[in-house]
């Protein structure tokens, strides 16, 4: 296989149909190489637009899924990270050259490795790895961010999630339940309000342990 034709083929034929046109986020694809970070097993399908499994029944974002996240953040170099899911790694490198620091939860101990090991055979030296249950957010740090990155989605968005956002952050999550979820960018406007923009529909597996609301009506 040509990997860089491989790799010119899924930014012109996958990403850019989806809407993903800034130029930095594109020639990021180019730098972070993803097939670092697939198990060699599924190495071959590294640019393909399909989910690449993980242990414990993860998997891999689409790459077209991962670009538009990328671009719909804008990240700045100043701002720090939270990435929950880590998988195995990727997205947590590919927020580490737009950011200043990330920090990425990962709830499975040998995904928490692996990510680690991904990115440290990698380079990326501003990234921690911390195996917690993000499905509330990183409540151990008792801290706010400038960003936050929900790798899986939610049915609803807890409370516990959007406090860690610092006012004039923002968050990208998926919300809702399959068949139709929608992917949205939070941004805190002040101490008690957040502004919501619905980006695009797609399907991603749900977090661990979310909190599942109730449709009981009385």
């Amino acid at each position: 296989m040509n990997i860089e034709k491989a790799r010119f083929l899924m930014i012109e034929q996958q990403i850019r149909p989806w809407d993903v046109l800034d130029q930095d986020v594109l020639e990021l694809l180019v730098i972070v190489k993803r097939e670092a970070f697939v198990p060699l097993a599924y190495r071959a399908l590294a640019f393909a637009d399909s989910e690449i499994p993980l242990p414990h029944g993860e998997h891999m974002m689409t790459p077209k899924l991962e670009a538009r996240i990328l671009q719909e953040l804008a990240l700045k170099k100043h701002e720090n990270v939270l990435e929950i899911g880590a998988g195995s790694g990727y997205m947590a490198a590919l927020l580490a050259y737009k950011a200043r620091h990330v920090t990425t939860l990962e709830i499975e101990p040998e995904l928490k490795a692996l990510a680690q090991q991904n990115l440290a055979n990698y380079g990326v030296s501003n990234v921690d790895v911390v195996e917690a249950d993000g499905a509330q957010g990183y409540t151990a740090a008792n801290t706010t961010y400038d960003v936050i990155v929900v790798s899986g989605s939610l049915p609803i968005v807890p409370e516990t999630l959007l406090a860690q956002i610092k006012v004039g952050g923002r968050m990208f999550v998926i919300v809702g339940d399959a068949p139709v979820m929608t992917a949205q960018i939070i941004t805190r406007v002040s101490d008690i309000s957040y502004n919501t923009v619905n980006l695009f529909e797609t399907v991603v597996k749900p977090l661990r342990n979310v909190v599942v609301p109730s449709h009981f009506k009385f």
